[in-house]
């Protein structure tokens, strides 16, 4: 045996045995303790199913329908969200039984227990302790497979069709229907986060249907019965629709032809394989490339396909849009992901990146401006500023082919340019009155300035210039909302005046702000960053006032959101519009201060545990963040590529681009101590900036950071100028 042993080492050494699986580095119960809020289940990478269970616990930390703390069961639900701070989904539950149940959400729900789950990419399953039924799923993009292994024999064994319980929405109307003895079919419509959320369904089963309980296809809840021996197991396709059953039925044939269990389990896997190659990264501690990978893993949730496969989908107009020649998305989280996750997707994912344009032009045709936060073919108004703009313009300074750039920038106009959510004031005003019943006052304003320049951007590339001219002014209108007295972002009545506050207190959260104060949101001008150390009376009270900003005492007042999370002083990790913050000192010459904080955030605020993340995954930008920063930049300006150099964890790192180029990062004397970055070579020439332009990283080749103990100054800070 040690001969044995030796030779599988030489063979291992010498490169010559198979790697191990990227999956295997990667744990789906990261981020599902605390308030990570992440989808515990099996999906494929965008994947339109991500079937899993829900518990029956409710409320705010079962945003996804599972926390690591919950103790029952309810069913296996189809669809489900991950990270996101409100409730939806959760759609059409199997609960399988060997008992005749009360047919409730209480009635349904069985304890079970951790020891018995097991939850990998694209695989999951538990075993039931009401019956120690043993559960299990995997999936495809459209279609979620669920084997049910029964202890005991049964004439009676029951699976239970449960359309009436979901996560946090309301059935309005369903429908499910027997086809024949393997087969039914229906659909779902209910109203929650999006308003009107409707999905079309076939189920088919491994087994003929012994009897078939349901007193009327509208009811909420039916019955399939099945003849078991013991041990047998029972399994069901479920394929999902936007549109109708019979494209459910296609997608099933499409997708999922066989009754091959392991093999759509093996083919879900790589999947997951393919996807988070994209980079191939080692780390010196098993621990941070856990935490890694599970990152890389959780980002690539989203956006999700809603379309089939022959390209029908329910457009934002309520209407069937058939054949279209572009993949379909929703479950936009923009106002968080256009922050990390959208830049990271234009390094690795750029042959996903004219779908995402067209879905959002799309969206804006249908809907008559672009996307805030969609969630399938619902437009949800869920947070603040134009989101889809920053994103959008991304994609067009980033020259991704195969959409009209002309197109973008007028939708990009048209949304800025309308009435509703408070921007009627930003005409008429420049900035979100506070006096008049406009709450969010300063958050909205300064997430409408950076949109405002991200579309000055576009509008100069596509010879607008009067409109260039327009939204870059606009933007700058931030300067008007910095207090030079109190150092700090404020609300402004319609003359033009601060809200008289006598017991100001920048550390507490007053309905002027988005999840957040004015200590987090001061420095929330990315795109105009040297504009934003002018306002402050020198270069030094600017760098005083970030050090305080971590410094500063943590309490957040009574009226705080649960999401300021995270805490570093007064900097909330937890939550996005603090994310680009660290970064700030390399515009002033501080790059080390930028590798400290980096590197606290990602040793203290991220393990590989269920309480993993220190706030909402929010759909990938939690993990988006910490992938960025441990390949050692992160994108500041709203768009364009100037992706600051922070302080790398990686020891080398390979991101597969696009046209089968690569780029490699390379860190030398690197350690939990030298986390300074002194010298950096882009293809083996000294590189004298403190942060990379686009075009060098998508044009390939190979960077080396040299590290070093010591606090260093190095490299020319950060100019983005229109």
């Amino acid at each position: 045996m040690k001969r044995y042993g030796f030779i599988i080492l030489f063979l291992s050494a010498a490169g010559l045995l198979s790697s191990q699986q990227l999956t295997d580095y990667v744990d789906p119960l990261i981020g599902s303790g605390d308030h990570g809020h992440v989808f515990v289940g099996a999906n494929v990478p965008q994947g339109m199913v991500n079937v899993g269970p829900t518990q029956l616990e409710v409320g705010w930390d079962w945003c996804s329908g599972y926390h690591y703390d919950g103790k029952k069961i309810v069913g296996f639900g189809q669809m489900h969200l991950s990270g996101t701070g409100c409730s939806d989904l959760g759609d059409i539950a199997l609960m399988p039984t060997l008992q005749e149940l009360e047919l409730s959400r209480e009635g349904l729900a069985t304890t079970y227990s951790h020891e018995t789950e097991t939850v990998r990419p694209g695989y999951y399953s538990v075993v039931l302790d009401r019956d120690h039924i043993k559960a299990e799923m995997t999936a495809t993009h459209r279609v979620a497979l669920h084997r049910y292994s029964f202890p005991r024999g049964s004439r009676n064994a029951r699976i239970v069709i449960d359309l009436q319980n979901a996560v946090g929405d309301t059935r309005l109307y369903s429908r499910v229907y027997k086809i024949d003895d393997y087969t039914l079919a229906g659909f779902r419509i209910s109203h929650g986060w999006a308003n009107r959320q409707q999905v079309y369904f076939v189920i088919k089963f491994s087994d003929p249907i012994h009897n078939w309980l349901c007193p009327s296809p509208s009811s909420p809840y039916a019955e399939a019965t099945f003849e078991v021996a013991p041990g047998q197991s029972i399994m069901a396709k479920v394929a999902l629709s936007p549109v109708n059953e019979m494209n459910a039925m296609m997608n099933m044939s499409v997708e999922m032809p066989e009754w091959d269990f392991d093999a759509v389990r093996k083919n879900a896997t790589t999947a997951w394989d393919t996807q988070l190659s994209r980079i191939r990264a080692t780390f010196r501690t098993e621990q941070e490339r856990r935490i890694f990978y599970t990152g890389l893993y959780h980002f690539m949730y989203a956006p999700a396909i809603w379309c089939d496969v022959n390209g029908d989908y329910m457009g934002s107009d309520g209407r069937v849009k058939y054949g279209a020649e572009f993949r379909n998305y929703t479950t936009w989280s923009l106002w968080d992901t256009y922050r990390a996750a959208h830049p990271l997707a234009t390094l690795i994912l750029r042959d996903k990146l004219t779908d995402y344009a067209q879905t959002m032009l799309h969206i804006y045709r249908e809907q008559g401006e672009l996307p805030v936060w969609h969630l399938m073919s619902n437009e949800t108004y869920c947070m603040v500023g134009c989101p889809a703009v920053p994103v959008l313009a991304d994609l067009c300074l980033k020259h991704v082919e195969g959409f009209d750039y002309k197109e973008a920038f007028k939708a990009m106009k048209e949304s800025l340019l309308k009435d509703n959510r408070s921007l009627d004031k930003m005409k008429k005003y420049g900035w979100v009155t506070w006096d008049t019943g406009d709450g969010e006052a300063v958050a909205k304003s300064l997430e409408y300035y950076l949109a405002d320049w991200s579309a000055a951007q576009v509008a100069g590339l596509v010879g607008e210039r009067e409109d260039s001219i327009y939204f870059y002014n606009r933007s700058m209108n931030y300067k008007r909302m910095f207090d030079p007295e109190r150092l700090c972002m404020r609300a402004l009545s319609t003359e033009g005046k601060f809200r008289d506050e006598p017991d100001f207190n920048p550390g507490h959260q007053t309905r002027d702000y988005t999840e957040g104060n004015p200590w987090q949101y001061t420095w929330l001008v990315p795109h105009d960053v040297h504009g934003l150390v002018s306002c402050f009376p020198s270069e030094k009270a600017f760098i005083d006032r970030l050090d305080a900003l971590f410094l500063a005492d943590g309490d957040l007042g009574a009226n705080a959101n649960p999401d300021i999370t995270g805490l570093i002083g007064q900097y909330a990790h937890g939550n996005e519009p603090s994310h680009h913050t660290l970064y700030l000192y390399n515009y002033v010459g501080q790059p080390w201060k930028t590798a400290e904080k980096v590197r606290q955030c990602m040793s203290e605020l991220y393990t590989d545990q269920p309480a993993g993340l220190c706030g909402n995954e929010d759909v990938g930008q939690m993990s988006a963040w910490y992938v960025l920063s441990a390949l050692g930049f992160y994108q500041v300006a709203p768009c364009g590529g100037i992706y600051v150099i922070g302080s790398p964890t990686v020891e080398e790192a390979t991101l597969k681009l696009s046209d089968d180029k690569t780029f490699a990062i390379r860190t030398h004397g690197g350690s939990d101590r030298a986390i300074y970055v002194k010298e950096v070579r882009l293809n083996g020439k000294p590189y004298p900036y403190s942060y990379l332009r686009y075009d060098d990283i998508v044009a390939g080749g190979t960077l080396d950071f040299y590290m070093t103990t010591k606090p260093t100054k190095w490299g020319t800070a950060p100019k983005y100028r229109p």
